[in-house]
C-alpha cells in the first residue's frame, strides 16, 4: 500500500483529510509520523504558490507522494483579508479563538448585508519525481456576529452558511466535508490520487 504524506501540522486539517481521502488504497501518514520536523517556508504570494512550495519540498524530503494545501478566509468588507495570512492574522502564536476574536473586532461596525465572505482552498499533489497537480475549492457564506458551534477549527465558528442556517462549526463533519472549500478540492484530488495509485500497484 503506497504512502500519502499530508504536508500539514494542523490537527484539524489532518483529521479532515483522513476522512476526505480515505478508502483510496493509501496509507495516509503525517510529517510527525515520518519524523519530519523541517518547516517548509510559505513565502508565496498566493494559495497556489504556498501549496506548491510545501508539496514539492516535502515530496523531495520524504520521497513520498505528498499532498499540501493552502487555504484562507476572504472577507469582502476587508478587501479580501485575511486571505493567505488567515493562519497568522492575529499573530504567529494565536489560537483559533484569538483569530476569531480579532476578525470580529475588525468587523464590529459592519452591517449584516456587507459581511459576505468565502473560504478558498488550493491543494497541490506532488510526487518525488516532480509531477504536480493543482485543485481548487471555494465556499461562500457570511461572517456571523458571534461564534457558534463546537465542530471544525479556525474560522468555522463564525462562517455562517445561509442555506444551512448554521455556522460551519455547527455542522457534523460529514455534512461540512460535502460543501466546504476543502471538501470540494478534495473531491478533485481523489480523482488524481486514484489515477496515481493505479500506476503504483
Amino acid at each position: 500500500m503506497p504512502n500519502l504524506l499530508l504536508a500539514s501540522t494542523n490537527r484539524g486539517k489532518i483529521k479532515e483529510y483522513r476522512f476526505l481521502l480515505g478508502n483510496l488504497g493509501y496509507q495516509i501518514t503525517t510529517l510527525a509520523e515520518q519524523g519530519i520536523s523541517k518547516i517548509a517556508t510559505e513565502s508565496g504570494n498566493s494559495y497556489e504558490q504556498n501549496a506548491q512550495l510545501k508539496a514539492v519540498a516535502y515530496a523531495k524530503l520524504s520521497q513520498l507522494i505528498t499532498l499540501a494545501d493552502d487555504s484562507g478566509l476572504e472577507v469582502d468588507a476587508l478587501s479580501g483579508e485575511p486571505g493567505i495570512h488567515s493562519a497568522r492574522f492575529a499573530g504567529k502564536e494565536a489560537t483559533d479563538a484569538d483569530k476569531v476574536k480579532a476578525l470580529l473586532a475588525r468587523l464590529d461596525s459592519v452591517p449584516w448585508e456587507k459581511r459576505t465572505a468565502h473560504f478558498k482552498c488550493v491543494i497541490t499533489i506532488a510526487t518525488p519525481k516532480g509531477q504536480l497537480w493543482v485543485m481548487h475549492g471555494e465556499c461562500h457564506g457570511m461572517i456571523a456576529f458571534e461564534a457558534k458551534g463546537e465542530n471544525g477549527f479556525g474560522y468555522d465558528p463564525i462562517f455562517y452558511l445561509p442555506e444551512m442556517g448554521k455556522t460551519m462549526a455547527e455542522l457534523p463533519l460529514e455534512i461540512k466535508n460535502q460543501i466546504s472549500h476543502r471538501g470540494q478540492a478534495s473531491q478533485k484530488a481523489r480523482q488524481t490520487l486514484m489515477r496515481l495509485h493505479a500506476q503504483t500497484i
